[in-house]
């Protein structure tokens, strides 16, 4: 009889622990999982002005840091990237223009004289082009404007309140 116990113990399956754990907690991990596509993975994939820009080299990108960095005379915090992405969302509202397939930046930066350069900023989109252009200087990091587009937000830097 001891023989015949031990043989229908064998014969059943045993229970799989793994299973019976997903099973309990399969809820959980479905909610957690939803959580992450619908709040994380949007935000991380979020389009804006410094994704948009293209890939430099290092000398064109260190001139590109300082003309982005730049913060006005009484250094407030409002950099020039804030106002371009200002004056951008202001020319397009209630629209994700970074996310558009059509919308790209364009960076063209050339040397004038030894630490002066120019930066050409083409933005495209579906409604149009807007062009900026300035000079560099990355000893005195002194910004100009080379048309009114970008002396206006020169102006929206050196007077942001």
């Amino acid at each position: 009889m001891a023989k015949d116990k031990k043989k229908k113990e064998e014969d059943k399956p045993k229970k799989n622990d793994f299973k019976s754990f997903l099973k309990k907690r399969a809820p959980i991990y479905l909610a957690l999982i939803a959580m992450l596509i619908v709040f994380v993975i949007p935000e991380m994939t979020k389009g804006d002005l410094q994704s948009c820009l293209p890939e430099l080299s290092v000398e064109e990108q260190e001139v590109v840091d300082v003309l982005m960095r730049y913060n006005g005379p009484d250094n407030d915090g409002f950099t020039m990237m804030d106002a371009i992405s200002k004056v951008l969302s202001d020319e397009y509202p209630d629209e994700k223009i970074f996310d558009n397939k059509k919308t790209s930046c364009n960076l063209t930066v050339s040397n004038i004289e030894s630490s002066k350069y120019q930066i050409i900023f083409n933005f495209e989109s579906h409604r149009g082009q807007i062009n900026f252009d300035w000079n560099v200087d990355t000893d005195s990091e002194m910004i100009t404007a080379n048309d009114p587009k970008s002396k206006g937000i020169i102006h929206l830097v050196d007077f942001y309140d």
